[in-house]
């Protein structure tokens, strides 16, 4: 979910400094009915119908700017889905705190598990040398 939600922070962030440059834009984003959950969703049925799985940032944001300018375009219904954004995602010291114990508590069990299975192993025994089998010249013979 961090990854979508940084994505909506990116796309408002990008739209907020479209209208601080853009006048004609600016008209509009100020006077839109629609949130930036409406703008993400309209990106995710866009991005959904073109069948395309990767997109430049530029493509994204004229998708973005697109549903603003068009006041009667159709946004579709809620799409439930995660995004992954390719820019650097900054963690807070708590998140990266928790995220090294997670690690840390995984390479511990993975440590477990290796010695776990080396002393599961049964070992290798030693192979007993075959009996010689003695022959006798007399066998078989009546006496």
């Amino acid at each position: 979910m961090k990854g979508t939600d940084h994505f909506k922070e990116l796309i408002k962030n990008y739209l907020d400094n479209r209208a601080k440059e853009d006048k004609l834009f600016r008209a509009k984003y100020e006077t839109t009915t629609r949130t930036i959950d409406d703008v993400v969703n309209y990106i995710f049925h866009a991005v959904q119908q073109s069948g395309c799985c990767g997109f430049s940032d530029l493509e994204v944001y004229a998708m973005a700017v697109h549903a603003i300018d068009e006041p009667h375009l159709e946004i579709g219904k809620l799409m439930n889905c995660n995004v992954v954004v390719n820019h650097h995602i900054e963690l807070t010291e708590a998140e990266k705190a928790e995220q090294r114990a997670i690690a840390l508590k995984r390479y511990q069990e993975e440590e477990m598990r290796k010695l776990q299975q080396r002393n599961s192993r049964p070992k290798a025994a030693k192979p007993q040398p075959k009996p010689i089998q003695e022959f006798s010249l007399f066998q078989g013979m009546e006496l």
